[in-house]
């Protein structure tokens, strides 16, 4: 089983940071995601999707000195949820992304984040090539990828496979 979350999107906030009694450190920021898609009309929208991330400890102390509102980041976690009662008596129940890994890799226009980051990631324009590698993405090659079908590569067709 797998429980998985990566996501690339823009701080909303700049991170808010706790130190616990014990010793340990937390901070909590925002992050939004963008969908694009054409509707019935043709028209392009934009769906903007908020996850509320959390990080422990060094990340948490990395996360307060580097990350500020506007900067676009690349970070890797769990999802998790969590049940309480607020001061009114009421049961609460957020989800929330515990991160254990985040990168910048660049900065929105106008958003704060300084020259931290940098580093290539792919565009919507670039060819995505199957890869059982998890590895960070390599750089972009100039010439493009042959296209075969499942058939041509020698690869088994969809009913052949064992799930």
């Amino acid at each position: 089983m797998v429980n998985r979350v990566i996501l690339i999107g823009n701080l909303g906030r700049d991170p808010e940071v706790r130190r616990l009694e014990n010793g340990a450190v937390v901070a909590k920021f925002s992050v939004a995601t963008n969908e694009n898609y054409k509707d019935r009309s043709g028209e392009w929208q934009t769906q903007t999707e908020w996850h509320d991330v959390v990080v422990w400890r060094s990340l948490a102390e990395r996360a307060e000195q580097q990350l500020k509102k506007g900067a676009q980041i690349y970070l890797e976690g769990k999802l998790t949820h969590r049940s309480w009662q607020d001061q009114e008596g009421n049961n609460r129940r957020t989800t929330e992304v515990v991160a254990n890994y985040f990168r910048m890799i660049g900065r929105r226009e106008g958003g704060g984040g300084g020259d931290q980051g940098g580093g290539y990631f792919p565009s919507a324009n670039d060819e995505q090539q199957p890869s059982t590698n998890f590895s960070a993405p390599s750089a972009p090659t100039t010439t493009p990828a042959p296209t075969t079908t499942n058939q041509e590569a020698g690869a088994p067709a969809d009913d052949d496979l064992p799930f």
